[in-house]
């Protein structure tokens, strides 16, 4: 009865998930046949948008997907009241075992710092990562401060204040954009150090990469950071950085591809953060998310659903990403080592749910 009354509670949960999201009426929510239900990191939300789309066309499975943050999105597969989670922070080996998780990479995205600067157009702002970690711990305050303006000199900046914006909720992306700003930075990494929540020293919070990308359109002399698709989306002019190699260069798909043909996989649960990688092309802030799903499951079929989706973003999802300026795992082996994982999920009777390739 305990388990039966899960069940009912966990369903209960997904069908309002979906009615809040308006992905479906309360009448076809009653009449829902397959659907997963996922939570977390705003950081792939557009590319999980257009995974949603395509996937039900081709399955007639919905996929309902809320963007509420890495460290809400670890809450709520924790408390599982969604079948899979989505968190930019990689959880450690200790941390999976704890709630009974397996970890994998989806997809892989850069962050790039964002400006609102009159007469600043896209890619045509130069910053050091000395002087953006200067401007986010405040000793910087002007754009056409000295720091700036020697990295630029062909531009004619504003006397404008800088107005930092930053995130307000815990933060995937915050946690890799701090663990940028700690290898490059040695003030930074003593004062503030690595998180995906903190006291920042200067500037205003918003709520998701959504939030930010909106405060900084909205407002003159800002500096956000987002994850590139938001950028695009709101006609935000990034900044360009230099990379590990000395190279200045601009946010884009090349540059995440060669970030992630450095990852190291083999760590357990496959943790991996792609800041400051070698490669003459590559993009220095680049984001990994991370599904999590619980290895016991009350209901197998909930879970095979889930398992289902995730193999169709393997092997199809690739194509859904075209112009959204993210890279989505193609590796064969590595995607071969993450099915095999799968087979760790275990249904209440104890018999696995995935059992190869559908």
């Amino acid at each position: 009865m305990r388990s039966v009354h899960a069940n009912f509670i966990r369903r209960l949960a997904k069908l309002a998930a979906m009615v809040l999201l308006g992905v479906v009426t309360l009448a076809q929510a009653a009449d829902a046949g397959g659907e997963v239900v996922g939570a977390g990191a705003s950081f792939p939300a557009p590319a999980m948008q257009a995974w949603a789309r395509q996937y039900a066309g081709q399955s007639g499975t919905r996929l309902s997907y809320r963007s509420v943050g890495s460290s809400e999105g670890i809450r709520r597969v924790t408390a599982r009241s969604v079948d899979f989670g989505v968190t930019d922070v990689p959880l450690t080996q200790a941390e999976l075992a704890n709630d009974d998780l397996l970890q994998f990479p989806i997809i892989a995205g850069a962050i790039v710092p964002v400006v609102n600067l009159p007469g600043i157009g896209d890619a045509q702002l130069t910053l050091s990562g000395a002087v953006l970690s200067d401007i986010l711990m405040g000793k910087i305050t002007r754009w056409n401060a000295k720091a700036i303006t020697a990295l630029n000199p062909e531009r004619e900046l504003p006397d404008l204040p800088i107005t930092v914006v930053h995130r307000s909720d815990g933060s995937g992306t915050t946690f890799v954009f701090t663990y940028y700003l700690s290898r490059i930075s040695p003030e930074w990494q003593d004062r503030y150090g690595i998180a995906s929540r903190l006291h920042w020293p200067v500037g205003i919070g918003a709520k998701g990469n959504e939030g930010i990308a909106e405060a900084v359109r909205d407002t003159a002399g800002a500096l956000g950071y987002v994850e590139l698709a938001y950028a695009a989306t709101q006609n935000l002019a990034t900044v360009r950085l230099p990379n590990r190699s000395g190279r200045i260069v601009r946010a884009g798909a090349i540059g995440v591809r060669t970030a992630l043909a450095s990852a190291n996989w083999s760590r357990p649960g496959f943790y991996e953060v792609l800041v400051d990688r070698d490669g003459e092309d590559s993009w220095p802030i680049v984001g990994i998310s991370f599904a999590l799903i619980h290895k016991m499951q009350e209901d197998g079929s909930d879970a095979l659903a889930t398992l289902k989706f995730l193999h169709w973003i393997y092997a199809h999802g690739v194509d859904a990403l075209q112009g959204l300026h993210y890279s989505g795992l193609e590796d064969a082996r590595l995607i071969e080592q993450i099915e095999s994982s799968w087979t760790q999920i275990r249904d209440r009777n104890d018999r696995v749910v995935w059992k190869g390739q559908p």
